[in-house]
Formats: C-alpha cells, sequence, structure tokens
C-alpha cells in the first residue's frame, strides 16, 4: 500500500508512523513525501511542501511499477498538492483510499486554510473510501459545528464512510463512531492517562493495511483502533512534549 503524508522528525507521526503502522498489519509501505517539517513533540513550528510537480512524478514512477491495492493521505501541506495527489488518484483508481484531514497539529497549530480544505471537499472525498476526522477537523471540513450536519457533508460530497474520532473530547471514555451504509457504530474504549503525537496517523494507516487485506469495514475500524490504542498504551515520552506511540509492541 502506499501512504502519503508529512515528514516528522520525532519519528511519532506522519510517514514514520505511517510506515509502522502498515508494517504492523502485515502489509508493505510504500511512501511519498509530501513535505517536510520542523516539529518536536510538542506542535509544528513550520512545513516545507514540496512541490506538486516533484510529488506528480513520483507518484507516476511508483505506480508505474508496483501495483497499489490502498492508498493513505495524510498531511497534504499545499493546495497544489491536494489537487496533483486528487488528479493522481482520479487516474490510479485504487480500491481503497483512506483519508486522515490533518489540519492541525496536536499542539494547536493550523495545517490548512480555506482553498485546501475546497480541494479536500471537491476533489479528493469523492474518492475516498473512509475519511477519519476528529471533532475540530470535521468542523472545519464540514464548515459547520454541528456534527451531525458536518458528517452529512462529508457523505454528500461523495466518501464512503466517516470515522468521527472523540479522543480529543473531554469525555471520560473515548468514542469513535463510524458512519457508513450499514447505518451507525460507536465504539467506546478506556481514557489512557496519556495521549500519543501520531494517534490519527496510526489509526488511519493500521486502518488502510486492514482494509488492503480485504477484511470488513467495520471489523477493520475495530481492529486498527485496538492496534492503535495498544500503541497508545504501550507509548513512551522522549521529549518534552506528549508521548509518541509504540507500534512494535506484543500484545
Amino acid at each position: 500500500m502506499l501512504t502519503i503524508s508529512g515528514h516528522d522528525p520525532t519519528g511519532g507521526a506522519g510517514i514514520q508512523a505511517d510506515i509502522q503502522a502498515i508494517l504492523g498489519q502485515g502489509c508493505h509501505p510504500c511512501s511519498i513525501v509530501t513535505c517536510l517539517t520542523a516539529q518536536d513533540t510538542r506542535n509544528v513550528k513550520r512545513i516545507f511542501p514540496q512541490s506538486a510537480e516533484a510529488l506528480e512524478e513520483q507518484l507516476e514512477v511508483i505506480v508505474a511499477d508496483i501495483p497499489i491495492r490502498a492508498v493513505k493521505i495524510g498531511l497534504l501541506g499545499s493546495t497544489e498538492i491536494a489537487r496533483g495527489v486528487a488528479a493522481a488518484l482520479e487516474r490510479l483508481r485504487p480500491g481503497i483510499v483512506v483519508l486522515d484531514p490533518v489540519l492541525q497539529a496536536s499542539g494547536g497549530k493550523e495545517l490548512g486554510d480555506e482553498e485546501l480544505l475546497e480541494v479536500i471537499r471537491e476533489q479528493l472525498l469523492p474518492l475516498t473510501t473512509i475519511v477519519t476526522p476528529n471533532h475540530h477537523e470535521l468542523g472545519k471540513l464540514g464548515n459547520t459545528p454541528n456534527p451531525d450536519e458536518g458528517i452529512e457533508g462529508l457523505l454528500a460530497h461523495g466518501c464512503g464512510a466517516v470515522l468521527l474520532t472523540g479522543g480529543d473530547e473531554p469525555t471520560p471514555l473515548v468514542y469513535n463512531t463510524l458512519y457508513f451504509q450499514g447505518g451507525i457504530k460507536t465504539f467506546s474504549w478506556e481514557r489512557l492517562p496519556h495521549g500519543a503525537h501520531g494517534s490519527g496517523c496510526t489509526l488511519a494507516s493500521s486502518l488502510t493495511a486492514l482494509l488492503a487485506q480485504d477484511l470488513p469495514l467495520e471489523e477493520a475500524v475495530r481492529k486498527a483502533q485496538q492496534y492503535t490504542w495498544n500503541s497508545i498504551k504501550y507509548g513512551f515520552r522522549p521529549g518534552k512534549g506528549q508521548a509518541i506511540p509504540y507500534h512494535l509492541f506484543w500484545s
């Protein structure tokens, strides 16, 4: 499978988290970096997107050589890159596309403007099997503070399903809710005493890998959450900010 995301020097999120989570599910990760970042375990300071032209050439070369079963999209970095990724996926038409709309760093830095949001809505969502926003990302992407309206908006733009994550919400348990053709399914998880820098990347990447192995959507969503929960449980704090997930745990 192919992951398209940003580079995180801490190794907790972005491409590094994607690669480890994909390997953790028994899949082979191909990867394309959308942008470099200046970040630590506390926040993103700055992003340095690569050119859309360079990214599109990398995509063309890799897909001409290796048959891609599934694609995971994370931090895009620029509107031009988002357009390039959408155009490539339109040609490639992989069976599975999982979109993790990385619009804000865990430390609070905004990573997407309205122009980028519009490209995601109009060009990427129609190609997406499932999108995995948290409540903040849903509000921005759905352009409404009302979660129900936001979900309806995302589905109306053509994505197949939405997994709304609740790790950032002030609830005793963590509630993640799947909206799909089979209905609505809410999963509840024990809230661990610490979060983790890269938990969203871990969830989306492991979900993509499980879907690539033809697991039914609901089962893949459950297993990806369990893997992510364990990665956070066994996470460690190498820096002065958040813990980072440990993806190669022994259960």
